[in-house]
């Protein structure tokens, strides 16, 4: 057991997310001397001696009684763009930015650094102690790329980027390569950024059944299926309503993106009654993508893949997740592997040219050798797109809930990482490339998921939302908008009710609340 001892902040959930890239075993204890141990920072061995000058944190380390001692100094800095650490003569420039001088963002500023430079200090310790291989270094956020486009907009070389993330960060080479190769893959894409075009977002909440990993709005068919013809009607309102607040803004919709749920679980004169008024309703005329998540193969019909068809849907998903039978069969999926095969096929035959295929490594009781089966049979049907995700055990999901009867069934780290490594060697050598890419929160191994593609068939809406440049408007029951100031570097989101009937009953709410978002703003 690690036992932790914080001094002089409070900064007690981001070390407890630090240090679970190590252990689980550790717990915070109160200081019962209340003072730090009389060896110093300065004698451990188990930090680097160049760090020591510009540490505002300090570290003291109890081998023996194995406590790890925090004590902060960043007590005082001054007003204004420099702020200055009492332990040290350096500083630290702040970027000239709007608000710049309000307090709260300096505050907050010198956190995030205390905090980096506490993670940091005690890397080296926790790494050697654990034996742990910890390719992010302390990157704890979920989407590393922005980072890395931050550095590219102040105009800074790539070898100075290298050697900037992997100081601050302790990065492996294998991310960092990772990480600046897709965001140079996104640019061409995302920039110049124009405040003018905006993505839209329509959940479709419902599921034949709900997967035994899953944390999304999701209704079972079972359940609520009778309410998808009135979900339909209630999301035409919504959508007038937001029409109403883009065609005032002057915004042009770049991309459109249908997902769940699964939106293949409404009915098809259902499905087709949805996309005739969205498009009635919102002028469309000018995007550049149209993605609908056909999603599971026990919702797909030869008669809905049609109606998308008919709409000039460009690009669909069809989600295995994975290719062995027995894991279909575990996490709650009521479809075969053949299923998935036929589906499509089906698709490939109506014309369908740009098809993405989810997957997830670490479902319960999978090993590399049936993550290798998976990729090997879904780079068989070429798919123009394939997303691998990392399983997250997420606080709403039955996995998560009923953790103690699949403990023994979850993949160990190491396992992970093979895992990983086997999903992108057959991507490298069948002609993908990595073009978007985030991190969740409770995600084994504190790894990552990878969206890949052919050349030319990346998907605009996925580097849009991921890397937050573009507006987000979304309807539906759990839709989350995120309305991007680029002047600011600002992001608000404004949620939709996640509950169903909630969502049936309040739909004037949810529009009322995006509209005071937008005029809130423009005031």
């Amino acid at each position: 057991m690690l036992n932790i001892v914080l001094k002089g902040h409070n900064y007690k959930y981001e070390i407890s997310e630090f240090l679970r890239l190590f252990t689980s075993s550790f717990d915070f204890i109160e200081d019962v001397d209340g003072g730090i141990f009389e060896s110093q920072i300065e004698d451990s061995e188990d930090v680097k001696a160049s760090e020591l000058s510009c540490l505002a944190n300090k570290l003291d380390i109890d081998l023996k009684d194995q406590k790890i001692y925090i004590q902060s100094t960043t007590y005082a800095y001054e007003y204004g763009l420099r702020v200055y650490y009492k332990s040290t003569q350096d500083t630290i420039d702040l970027k000239e930015k709007k608000f710049a001088n309000n307090q709260k963002k300096i505050d907050n500023r010198v956190k995030t650094i205390s905090k980096r430079l506490i993670q940091r200090s005690m890397f080296d310790y926790l790494n050697d102690k654990y034996d742990a291989n910890v390719p992010w270094g302390i990157l704890t956020g979920i989407r590393p790329v922005k980072l890395i486009h931050s550095h590219l907009d102040e105009g800074i070389d790539e070898s100075t980027i290298r050697d900037t993330m992997k100081r601050e960060y302790l990065i492996s080479d294998e991310k960092l390569d990772l990480i600046i190769d897709i965001a140079k893959r996104e640019r061409p894409y995302i920039y110049p950024l124009d405040g003018d075009k905006i993505s839209l977002y329509v959940s479709i909440p419902f599921c034949p059944t709900r997967c035994l990993y899953c944390s999304f709005p999701s209704n079972a068919l079972g359940i609520q299926g009778s309410k998808r013809g009135q979900y339909v009607d209630t999301l035409l309102v919504e959508a007038e309503g937001l029409a109403d607040i883009i065609t005032k803004q002057g915004k042009t919709i770049e991309s459109f993106y249908i997902g769940g749920g699964t939106p293949t679980a409404l009915e098809a004169h259902d499905l087709d009654r949805l996309i005739t008024g969205l498009f009635d309703i919102f002028d469309l005329s000018r995007i550049e993508e149209f993605t609908v998540e056909a999603g599971r193969p026990d919702t797909i019909t030869r008669e809905k893949l049609l109606v998308l068809k008919k709409h000039g849907v460009g690009r669909i998903s069809i989600n295995p997740q994975t290719m062995n039978q027995v894991t279909l069969d575990k996490i709650g999926r009521r479809h075969s592997v053949e299923d998935i095969v036929d589906c499509f096929n089906m698709a490939r035959e109506l014309g369908f040219d740009n098809i993405n295929m989810d997957l997830i490594l670490g479902l319960p009781n999978e090993t590399p050798d049936m993550v290798a089966h998976t990729m090997n049979t879904i780079v068989g049907l070429n798919p123009e797109n394939v997303t691998v995700h990392t399983l997250a055990l997420k606080r709403a999901s039955d996995l998560k809930i009923n953790i103690e009867d699949y403990e023994d069934e979850l993949t160990s780290y190491r396992q992970m990482v093979e895992m990983i490594k086997i999903s992108r060697d057959a991507m490298a050598q069948n002609g993908y490339n990595p073009y978007y890419m985030y991190r969740q929160k409770h995600m084994l191994g504190n790894l990552e998921n990878i969206g890949y593609a052919k050349e030319g068939k990346e998907c605009l809406y996925n580097m849009q939302i991921m890397e937050e440049k573009q507006s987000n408007y979304a309807i539906g029951a759990g839709a989350v908008s995120k309305f991007v100031y680029l002047d600011e570097n600002r992001i608000e989101r404004v949620d939709d009710v996640k509950d169903l009937d909630h969502y049936l009953s309040r739909v004037d709410e949810m529009i009322e609340k995006k509209r005071r978002e937008v005029e809130k703003n423009e005031n």
